[in-house]
Order: C-alpha cells, then structure tokens, then sequence
C-alpha cells in the first residue's frame, strides 16, 4: 500500500511541494506554512480547459492545471465538497484513495480570507481577491464580477449548478442565463448531478455537497459524523468518475475535486474556519482528465 501511495504523490503533491517550495510563504510570526499557488488561478485554468477566454478580471491561471489540462477538455464537471482541508488528506490520506485513484494532478492551494464558502467560491470562479468580487464576510449577494459560468456562457457553452437550496452556490452565482438545479438534500443534488451528466447535455457542471462542512462544525473536524460525511464525499466522487467514463463515448471531461477552505477543531470539540491560519488557508484539490 505505501508504494502506491509513494506513486500518487509523485504525480502531484510531494513533487509540487519539492518543486515549489521556494516559494512558499511563512507567517513572520509563527510557524505556519501557506501553500504557493492561490485559489484566483482556477478560473482561467479551467476556461483554458475548455478553450474559452477567461473572466474578465482573473488573474493568470494557475500554470500547473494549464499545463495539465489546458485547452484539451470538451467538459468539465467540477465536484465542491466544503470544508476539506489539505491536513485533512495529509493525516487521513487512505480515505481519498478513490479521489486519488481517479485523478493523475493533486494541486495543494491557498484559499482567501476570510477563509468562509460565499467569499473562497466567489474567488474560485472569478478568478479575482474578495475586494474585486465583492464578497468579503459570510453573506451571499449575487456576484456582479465576470465568472466562469459568464465566460463560457459568451462562448456559447453551457454551465449549470447543482447545489442545496440556501447555499453559497445556490445563491451567489443567479441571474445567469444557465441552468439551476437546487435542491433539499445531498442525496438529491448528487443524484440529479449524475443524471446531468449521463445526458451530455452541459459543458460545465458544478456540484455543492456541503455534508462534511455541516457536521464539522457538530462534532469537530475528525468527529466520527464528520469522517463520516468525508467519505461520502470521496465516494461520491468516485461515482461522478464512473458516470462520466460511462457516458464520455471519446470526449474528455476535466473532473476536479475542489473544495472551498480548511478547517480546524475548536473549544467544545466542534469546528470552524474562517482564520488566517494554515488549517483553515490551505487546501487540496485533485484533477482528473477522464477519457
């Protein structure tokens, strides 16, 4: 088993960590240790994906998943499970073995503060810091700045969202002329999410579970609710995977498993996020290109 694992890190976090760790910052006044690569690079990365110009505003793509994925994809379905932390994957590494197991790019980032869903997903998909985007506390207006979904919809692609009714991503991204699926239920959302994509019917889908986030918060970021939720998501993945292979029929999907900020364990044996430190900063996602 620790030679697969050796191989998978060699394809993606122990050499990106090797290779870039000159630029990785510290906090002068303690010991914390912040990921190179920033979440504003992912929208361009993924337009360049899928051979569309990028927001308006994004800043340069980030290189390593341009270099992976650029240009060479028909779609993508972008997976957001909340709340999953790169300690998370350092200190639990088997549960994502069917992430892991289904991608070849594990890409380690550093999300924006205040590390919460609304502000890090609104940077996701912009491409742009909080003070461009707007979002710069817990609160979920419609973002104005030029997205991923407005990209792709000018190059006459087709985006939606599937998300739970409330959420970030069920709000902060309306008054497109793309499709919305929100539902009640996890369960639903990743139902109809497979469904979607068993019709090859999207260029992009973009998939909310926020189950892992909702019982950290309960039972602290290890409690056996939470764990619980983090398989689920890691399995759930797998089945997008499976969906996708199924039905690709010769085209090529980017799949990512791109969740939004970290988290960390607090008084009381909950949890919470939303500081500037490395539990809550930094995360880890996985790229797949799947054929």
């Amino acid at each position: 088993m620790r030679g697969i694992f050796d191989r998978l890190y060699s394809k993606g976090f122990d050499f990106f960590m090797k290779k870039q760790g000159k630029k990785v910052i510290s906090v002068p006044e303690g010991n914390e240790i912040f990921c190179p690569y920033g979440m504003t690079g992912i929208a361009g990365a993924v337009c360049s994906a899928l051979g569309v110009e990028p927001p308006e505003q994004a800043e340069a793509a980030n290189p390593v998943l341009e270099a992976f994925a650029g240009g060479s994809c028909d779609r993508a379905v972008i997976y957001n499970p909340d709340a999953i932390a790169l300690w998370l994957f350092q200190k639990h590494t088997d549960i994502f073995m069917p992430v892991m197991l289904n991608t070849q790019l594990t890409l380690p980032l550093q999300t924006v503060m205040p590390s919460v869903t609304p502000v890090c997903f609104a940077t996701m998909y912009t491409g742009t810091m909080p003070e461009i985007h707007g979002i710069q506390a817990y609160r979920k207006p419609v973002v104005q700045t030029d997205s991923v979904f407005d990209a792709l919809i000018r190059a006459g692609k087709k985006p939606c969202i599937v998300a739970t009714a409330g959420d970030s991503l069920a709000k902060i991204f309306l008054k497109r002329k793309m499709d919305y699926y929100i539902y009640d239920s996890v369960e639903e959302v990743n139902a109809k999410a497979e469904e979607l994509i068993a019709e090859k019917k999207y260029d992009l889908i973009t998939i909310y579970n926020g189950n892992y986030d909702s019982c950290m918060h309960k039972c602290g970021p290890e409690g056996e609710a939470a764990m619980d939720a983090l398989r689920a998501n890691c399995a759930e993945f797998e089945r997008l995977h499976k969906v996708i292979k199924s039905s690709c029929g010769g085209s090529r999907t980017l799949l990512a498993f791109a969740p939004d900020h970290g988290c960390h364990e607090i008084d009381g044996s909950s949890g919470s996020h939303g500081l500037y430190m490395e539990e809550d900063m930094n995360v880890i996602h996985f790229y797949g290109i799947v054929q």
